[in-house]
C-alpha cells in the first residue's frame, strides 16, 4: 500500500508524522511518499521530501511574490503522484496549495482516494467553497467538533476524529512551579512572521522592563535559522534568552506569555500558560483577509470559547503599550489568571480525549479498503 502525504507547514509536519506512525501500527506493509518536514521524513524512512523551509509562507503578498516557485512545485507534485500511483493522497491542512491540488487530481481522474486531514478553516473565511470541496474530496477528517456538521450538511462526507493536541502534548507535561519573573515570547514558526511580529514583542518587553526591571524574557525559536534571525533583531541581549525547539517547556516554565496567532495558541492553552495573542501581516494580506473573514476572533481558544478569553492584538491594534498593559495584568492579577485557567479547561475539554491519529488512521485505511 502506498499513501502520498502532503504537508506544507511545521504543524502539519508534526501531525503528519503522528498519523504515519498510527497507520504503520495498523498496517506494516505501507509505503509513505510525498512532501512534508523533518518529522515526516524521519518516520517515512525515505520517499518523503522535506520542503517545509521553502513551502511555509504566510500572507497573500508573500504567495504572489513566489508564484513562479509554487507553480513549479504544483506541477512537480502532480508528476510525483502520477509516477507513484498511490492508493490514497492525504492532504494535511495547507489549504492554498492542497485544495487546488485536490481539484486538479479530481479533474485528472486519479484513482487514489483524496482525503483531507485537519480541515481548512473555510468556515471562517469562505463557506461558499465547501460544495466545491465536496466535489474534489472523498473524505474530510476534521479536528474541531463543530466542523463535521457544517461540512456534512454541504454534502462533503466528514468525520470528527478529535484533536491531536492531547496525544502529542500530554507526554510533554512537566511538574514544577512556574518561574515568577519569566515571560515567554512565541513569535511564530515562519521567517516572515518573526520579522513582522518579534519587533513588536521586543518593544513590548522594553515597556514592561521600565515598570518591572527584574523581568526575564525567553524567546522560542522553531529552528536554528530562526534563532539566528531572532538574535540579529535583539539590541538588548542581557534581558533575552533564545531557545530552539523548547517551546513546550517554555510554555510550562513561564509565568505569562505573548504568543503569535497559530497552533501555538492552543498549545499554550493546553499547558495553562496565561497569554495575550499578537499578530501582524502585510497590509495587503490584512485588507484581503478583512474583506472575507466571517469570525469575530482569530485565536482558536477564543473561537472555541465563543468569546475573547485571550486578549487579541491584531495588526494596527498590536501596539506595545497596550500589549504590555495586558501582559502585566496577567502577571499580577490572580483573579484574571484564574479566569483564564477555567476558560482554558473548558476549551480543551471540547477537543475529544480519544487518540486522534489512531482514529484518523483507521478511517484512512477503511477508505482505501472501500476503494
Amino acid at each position: 500500500m502506498t499513501i502520498y502525504f502532503l504537508a506544507g507547514e511545521a504543524s502539519g509536519d508534526t501531525h503528519g508524522a503522528a498519523l504515519m506512525n498510527a497507520i504503520r501500527n495498523m498496517q506494516a506493509d505501507v509505503q509513505f511518499v510525498g512532501r512534508g518536514g523533518p518529522k515526516m521524513t524521519e518516520v517515512a524512512g525515505g520517499g518523503v521530501r522535506n520542503w517545509i523551509h521553502e513551502a511555509a509562507v504566510v500572507g497573500l503578498w508573500e504567495v504572489v511574490r513566489r508564484y513562479g516557485f509554487f507553480r513549479e512545485q504544483f506541477a512537480a507534485v502532480l508528476r510525483e503522484i502520477d509516477e507513484t500511483k498511490p492508493h490514497a493522497v492525504l492532504l494535511i491542512d495547507y489549504p492554498g496549495f492542497n485544495l487546488r491540488l485536490a481539484r486538479a487530481l479530481r479533474k485528472r481522474g486519479v484513482k487514489a482516494r483524496i482525503i483531507y486531514y485537519i480541515s481548512p478553516q473555510v468556515w471562517a473565511w469562505n463557506r461558499g467553497r465547501i460544495p466545491q470541496m465536496a466535489k474534489s474530496l472523498d473524505l474530510m477528517l476534521c479536528i474541531f467538533p463543530f466542523e463535521a456538521g457544517l461540512y456534512n450538511a454541504s454534502g462533503l462526507r466528514t468525520m470528527f476524529v478529535g484533536h491531536p493536541i492531547a496525544e502529542s502534548l500530554g507526554p510533554r507535561r512537566m511538574d514544577g512551579p512556574r518561574e515568577p519573573d519569566l515571560v515567554g515570547l512565541f513569535p511564530g514558526s515562519r521567517l516572515r512572521e518573526v520579522r513582522l511580529i518579534l519587533p513588536i514583542m521586543l518593544e513590548t518587553a522594553a515597556t514592561m522592563l521600565r515598570s518591572k526591571p527584574d523581568l526575564r524574557f525567553e524567546i522560542a525559536a522553531a529552528s536554528d535559522a530562526l534563532a539566528a534571525e531572532i538574535k540579529a533583531l535583539i539590541d538588548q541581549p542581557a534581558h533575552f534568552t533564545i531557545t530552539t525547539g523548547e517551546a513546550h517547556s517554555l510554555m510550562q516554565r513561564a509565568f505569562v506569555g505573548i504568543v503569535a496567532s497559530g497552533s501555538a495558541t492552543l498549545e499554550a492553552a493546553f499547558f495553562r500558560l496565561p497569554f495575550v495573542l499578537v499578530y501582524r501581516v502585510s497590509w495587503l494580506t490584512y485588507l484581503a483577509a478583512r474583506a472575507v473573514v466571517k469570525v469575530k476572533h482569530l485565536g482558536m481558544p477564543n473561537v472555541l470559547a465563543g468569546r475573547e478569553i485571550v486578549p487579541e492584538f491584531i495588526q494596527h491594534r498590536a501596539k506595545p503599550l497596550s500589549i504590555a498593559a495586558a501582559t502585566l495584568r496577567l502577571l499580577h492579577d490572580e483573579p484574571a489568571r484564574d479566569a483564564m485557567f477555567r476558560a482554558f479547561a473548558e476549551v480543551i475539554a471540547k477537543l475529544a480525549e480519544t487518540n486522534a491519529s489512531a482514529t484518523a488512521a483507521k478511517a484512512i485505511l477503511h477508505e482505501i479498503d472501500a476503494r
